[in-house]
């Protein structure tokens, strides 16, 4: 009776009992509902396909080879083999072409998924409706442990809850009250960094309803597991309801709400306000939250005034900044006596005195840098 092998019956378990599981699994990043992600994923997937075309045959030559040049009855065993010019050509171009490709694919994917850069969307009927729609300001600030969103247009702002509504461009604004952070929207497009001190800008959009889980991406303290916020994508009509809704909420953002919302908390429940204070997302950016704290724009043109140049928009300090369009010439080609001093620099030694040859060990000889 001829035995039955029982590889094939385990391997068709397995394979059964894998996608079982995975039957049950909406992972974010491969079922998007937004333009920029639903990219993204595209990207993924033919950057692993590519990858795999080396990955794989790579794999199964290892075996064929091993099986085929083996030492021993059958094999084709060749102590003296040195060289193939097929083999080499084969083993080059592949990946070179390879490598060709997503160097491509990465370079024009960079700037059209640029998240400053606008969406360029295709015109279909629903998004030609949407096209005459403005797109929709949200400013984005993560505190320890939880997500600010505040609808500047709309005088509104929530915690830890993003309600968005359906074809409609939404432009984010976003930084960081205390430390680094990682936005991460997966439905709706990728990370971006918030910093404090600092804006970044991300577009993007939702192009069908959705109920989702956004994330902070980049380890921030004790309460980062649990920094999460909800993503919802409604249509317009539900939205307008819902910022009705969080204009009667009887909260209302102002300075000394967002002082108790900076402090570290964990778990935070979803909340709705009606903005107070329309200046607070700017001056969250500029660091001057706190009442009598000087804010950042303050301070430079302060500095600005006592003589401080190089920025844009700033009056440079005479003979710091050259005229428009004329190239500085580097202090490297200058002389001793160009370079000059004041009160944060000091002119260097005439280099001409130092012993050099003559008493190489001479302390002197440090000044000739």
């Amino acid at each position: 009776m001829r035995s039955i092998s029982p590889i094939p019956a385990v391997r068709t378990l397995t394979v059964a009992l894998a996608a079982l599981l995975l039957a049950g699994c909406n992972h974010a990043v491969f079922n998007p509902a937004g333009d920029i992600a639903r990219q993204q994923r595209d990207l993924i997937i033919i950057s692993t396909g590519l990858m795999l075309l080396i990955i794989v045959p790579v794999m199964v030559l290892i075996v064929v080879f091993a099986w085929r040049y083996r030492k021993g009855k059958g094999g084709t065993y060749d102590p003296n083999f040195d060289h193939s010019t097929t083999l080499e050509l084969a083993i080059w171009s592949a990946p070179l072409l390879i490598i060709i490709a997503l160097g491509a694919l990465t370079w024009a994917s960079t700037h059209l998924l640029d998240p400053f850069r606008p969406l360029d969307r295709k015109a279909t009927a629903l998004e030609a409706r949407a096209e005459n729609s403005q797109a929709l300001r949200v400013q984005v600030v993560s505190l320890d442990w939880k997500w600010l969103f505040i609808y500047p247009d709309l005088g509104i702002a929530t915690v830890n809850d993003l309600v968005l509504p359906v074809d409609r461009e939404v432009r984010f604004d976003l930084t960081s009250s205390n430390m680094m952070n990682t936005f991460y929207a997966p439905t709706m497009a990728g990370m971006i960094y918030t910093m404090p001190g600092m804006q970044s800008t991300l577009h993007a959009v939702l192009d069908r309803p959705v109920d989702s889980t956004g994330y902070s991406g980049n380890y921030s303290g004790a309460g980062f597991s649990h920094m999460r916020f909800r993503i919802r994508g409604v249509p317009e009509q539900q939205f307008a309801g819902w910022v009705a809704q969080a204009k009667a909420s009887g909260r209302v953002l102002d300075t000394a709400t967002y002082m108790q919302l900076v402090k570290p908390s964990e778990k935070v429940p979803s909340m709705l306000f009606a903005v107070g204070d329309p200046d607070l997302y700017r001056r969250i950016v500029e660091r001057c939250v706190e009442p009598g704290k000087p804010c950042m724009g303050d301070t430079m043109r302060k500095d600005m005034g006592h003589g401080g140049g190089g920025h844009e928009g700033m009056t440079p300090r005479g003979g710091s900044v050259p005229p428009h369009g004329q190239k500085p010439e580097g202090a490297i080609f200058k002389s001793n006596e160009e370079k000059g001093t004041g009160s944060h620099l000091t002119k260097p030694t005439d280099t001409r005195k130092a012993p050099g040859a003559t008493n190489p060990g001479d302390a002197a000889n440090r000044n000739m840098s």
